[in-house]
């Protein structure tokens, strides 16, 4: 059964940990990202795993072997469950990241991000005309992490089921760009429902905005879960 992860994309501590407090039992996991933890991100995790709450740090690291190793060690230690390397930063960074992991921490592989379009990523990797093939792009990708020993993969809901084929059934995956119908898409390209999610077979259902920017989030959050599990 998929699980919802509520993205904390806040400026603060104090606004994520009140809606925190608001959604209550709504949801158990939680996203930390760049904007919150660059604010308070140590001491967001401490609240949040004092509330009985797990953590999913995405910072996707994309540095230096050691670099990263010693900020997977860092994760580990402070109680994350979860947290994001980036597949394009290679072999050795990637199999790095998996040697430092420690206690029950995983780690998940970022590959394309869902904001991107075929033609956008292809100007990044400087193959424009024709534009490149996301989900082999995700594959390739992918693959990467499977030498590494990742845990499991970011991905898009489109490309899911193809990626569990390749990962294997016992990968996590986790699906970013989950949106109810009649819901905006913001920054997202490639989005999908919750029940699309599902039959891709995603393990964690991330959501942000239209949780944290609704007028009622727990009354969405809970809208969100009864979706998948529909």
């Amino acid at each position: 059964m998929a699980v919802l992860v509520v993205a904390l994309d806040l400026a603060t501590a104090r606004e994520a940990l009140a809606l925190v407090d608001r959604l209550g039992d709504a949801a158990g996991w939680y996203k930390i990202g760049p904007r919150l933890h660059v604010a308070d991100g140590p001491g967001v995790v401490r609240e949040l795993l004092g509330r009985g709450k797990r953590v999913f740090l995405d910072l996707k690291w994309h540095d230096i072997p050691n670099t990263v190793a010693g900020a997977v060690e860092a994760a580990a230690a402070q109680g994350v469950s979860l947290a994001t390397v980036h597949l394009a930063g290679g072999p050795r960074m990637l199999a790095a990241a998996a040697a430092a992991r420690q206690g029950g921490l995983r780690l998940v592989g970022v590959g394309v991000l869902t904001s991107l379009g075929a033609a956008e990523f292809g100007a990044v990797i400087g193959r424009v005309a024709p534009p490149p093939d996301l989900l082999v792009e995700q594959q390739r990708l992918v693959r990467l992490g499977l030498e590494a020993g990742l845990d499991g993969y970011v991905a898009a809901a489109a490309e899911a089921r193809a990626i569990r084929a390749l990962a294997g059934p016992d990968a996590l995956l986790v699906v970013p760009g989950i949106r109810r119908a009649g819901d905006t898409g913001g920054d997202q390209v490639r989005t999908a429902t919750p029940g699309e999610a599902v039959q891709a077979g995603a393990d964690l259902l991330v959501v942000g905005r239209p949780i944290t920017g609704a007028r009622d989030p727990r009354r969405e959050a809970l809208a969100v879960v009864a979706e998948a599990r529909a």
